[in-house]
């Protein structure tokens, strides 16, 4: 693998772990390194750190605040 993927590779927590669980990419990398775009792509999508994903995870916390309360209140008016 080439010195500067490496490093790159190395700087970044989530690239370092992700190779170490999937290693066909390291394989990938060595023979391609432009592959690195698509490695950070699917590395994205395997941590669930897209866009779609936050937005969804945010969406669910909102509705679970939003029953929490709804619980609250049903239960200050039957006091």
């Amino acid at each position: 693998m080439r010195q500067e993927l490496y490093n790159y590779i190395q700087s970044n927590q989530d690239l370092r772990r992700f190779i170490r669980e999937q290693p066909h990419w390291y394989r990938k990398l060595t023979r391609d390194p432009k592959q690195i775009e698509n490695m950070q792509i699917e590395m994205m999508n395997y941590y669930q750190k897209t866009i779609p994903h936050r937005v969804s995870g945010f969406s669910q916390s909102l509705q679970l605040v939003e029953m929490m309360i709804g619980m609250m209140g049903s239960a200050i008016q039957k006091d």
